[in-house]
């Protein structure tokens, strides 16, 4: 019988005791999988959304606000910005080398409706996986999960509510007609609904005259939109325009790259005192094995004498010991990291649910491996002390006191 064989035979003799220590570690190792992996998700989702975007230009605000608003569609708007200074920022060469202008504000059952041009869905790698993008006004385009969530196809239509969240202003009288599907590209482009900025600006134009009057174009000083997304056109944009804008106009210019970094620091307090509770478990779970091994030696010395006088040496009890150990934290280990996945994927159907960002528990992370270690380095820390009194075991007093 070999050593692994001989270890789970005792692990198997004290099942509640091998209960107890599986779900300290699993529970501990579970909440470090499901950080490490809700962590590398959401870094890169938000890399990619934010991919290409340099600076964002909206109205005076909070910075995070208007990041959040125009670059992830997670928050709402700072506000609106006139149309003309959007354009006249647009005409800052070599400064600004690309600009694509959003006008957000309505939504359809929680999905936004943005209004922009064609050239956002070409950052995007976008491409129509049915139908054709919008050519006039009152033409919308869905994103692939916003076709999949609510059931809507092309060919058909809708009409949107003001505000993110269901329940706002309904715009009845003016429906959007589907022309388009887009393909799934694992960027925000699969949760908004695109259409043109003209429609948004006719569609608040009608609901602000009387029924039965004929709404007035509006002349192009009113016109406003939500921000603007800015690719700099040289390394000097990185240093003048953000002041120029912040400085000398009414805008305010934010940067993702600065802003998300901001809010993973915020995050990062709440994700360390999740980590110290896990390490708290895995500290608790080591103790809890050490206690079992040292207990199971004391009742089994006699058993452990009899196996040295069965040929056994010294040195094959006190691995037999390690073994066990080892054996107890590594499976406790595994069971973790398959817990960890499956809440992963319970927390990514609750936002799924409320439509915010994609998280799935069929992700796998590098540092998952380091897991495993960790749980070896657990199992034979706990053991070690256990296994130099098996070694130290006196053969003939333990076989006389038995």
């Amino acid at each position: 019988m070999n050593l692994a064989t001989l270890s789970f035979s005792y692990v198997r003799a004290r099942p509640w005791n091998t209960a107890l220590i599986l779900l300290l570690l699993a529970l501990g190792t579970a909440t470090i999988t499901m950080l490490l992996l809700a962590s590398a998700q959401l870094h890169e989702r938000m890399h990619r959304d934010a991919r290409g975007i340099d600076l964002v230009v909206g109205a005076k605000g909070s910075p995070l606000q208007l990041v959040l608003s125009a670059v992830y569609h997670l928050d709402v708007p700072t506000g609106n910005i006139p149309l003309s200074e959007a354009k006249a920022l647009q005409q800052r060469k070599p400064l600004v080398r690309h600009a694509i202008p959003l006008s957000l504000g309505d939504s359809y059952q929680g999905f936004r409706i943005v209004g922009t041009e064609h050239s956002y869905v070409t950052h995007y790698g976008g491409k129509p996986a049915q139908g054709r993008l919008w050519e006039k006004s009152m033409e919308a385009v869905l994103g692939a999960e916003v076709a999949q969530r609510t059931g809507l196809r092309l060919g058909g239509s809708f009409t949107g509510s003001h505000g993110l969240e269901e329940g706002g202003m309904h715009h009845g009288d003016h429906p959007y007609a589907i022309v388009g599907v887009l393909e799934r590209t694992g960027t925000v482009l699969d949760r908004v609904i695109l259409t043109s900025l003209e429609s948004v600006w006719d569609v608040h134009a009608k609901a602000h005259v009387d029924p039965g009057e004929k709404p007035m174009p509006l002349e192009e000083e009113e016109k406003e939109i939500t921000a603007l997304l800015i690719q700099y056109g040289s390394p000097l944009a990185v240093l003048q325009l953000p002041r120029f804008v912040n400085i000398q106009t009414e805008m305010q210019a934010a940067s993702p790259a600065f802003e998300s970094a901001r809010l993973f620091r915020l995050l990062g307090v709440g994700f360390d005192v999740v980590r110290a509770f896990a390490a708290i478990l895995i500290v608790s779970a080591a103790i809890s094995v050490f206690v079992a091994l040292y207990n199971a030696l004391r009742e089994r010395r006699y058993d452990l004498a009899i196996l040295r006088t069965l040929g056994a040496s010294r040195r094959k009890l006190m691995g037999l010991i390690v073994v066990e150990g080892i054996m107890l934290s590594m499976l406790g280990s595994l069971i973790g990291i398959a817990l960890g996945h499956v809440m992963t994927e319970l927390l990514g159907m609750l936002l799924s649910a409320r439509q915010q960002v994609e998280i799935t528990g069929w992700y796998w992370v590098q540092h998952e491996w380091w897991l495993l270690v960790m749980g070896a380095a657990v199992g034979l820390a706990a053991a070690i002390v256990p296994a130099i009194f098996a070694y130290r075991t006196d053969l003939a007093r333990t076989l006389a006191e038995g």
